[in-house]
């Protein structure tokens, strides 16, 4: 599915073209309860905020169908447009790539899969955010 949209980065990745990029946004779509009880990434400290467009919509976990448009609004509202590098982000970089790829199919053209997520895979007891990803990688993120 790389293919479909630009490319796989790392969280440090995303996180230094936040910073240097004024045109370049982070999408965390994954789900409510995730965002309130797993934690947030934050990325103020360079000037911006994440947008925050569930992928599939929990308790169902189906796919939202207003997913792309959604994202647009948001990325039109904060300044952006069809050419704006959009960076996406889930647990552990699985619905983020189907994100990516649905964004680019809109024409979209820099959409980015953040490999490893917001807590990466589980390492060898079964905890997350330890071996890759936004927390593994230490990038600032709050819990509520």
């Amino acid at each position: 599915m790389a293919d479909a949209y630009k490319a796989d980065v790392s969280a440090s990745d995303c996180w230094s073209r936040l910073n240097a990029t004024p045109n370049a946004y982070l999408v965390d779509v994954r789900t409510r309860p995730e965002w309130t009880f797993v934690g947030l990434p934050r990325i103020e400290q360079v000037g911006k905020s994440p947008i925050l467009a569930e992928w599939q919509v929990y308790p169902t976990m189906s796919i939202d169908p207003n997913f792309v448009s959604l994202v647009a609004e948001a990325v039109a509202k904060a300044g952006g447009d069809r050419e704006s590098e959009i960076y996406f982000l889930c647990r552990s970089g699985q619905r983020s790539m189907a994100a990516a790829a649905a964004m680019a199919a809109e024409g979209y053209e820099n959409c980015f899969n953040i490999v490893g997520g917001f807590e990466g895979p589980p390492d060898a007891t079964g905890q997350r955010g330890k071996e890759k990803g936004w927390k593994a990688e230490g990038l600032p993120w709050a819990q509520s």
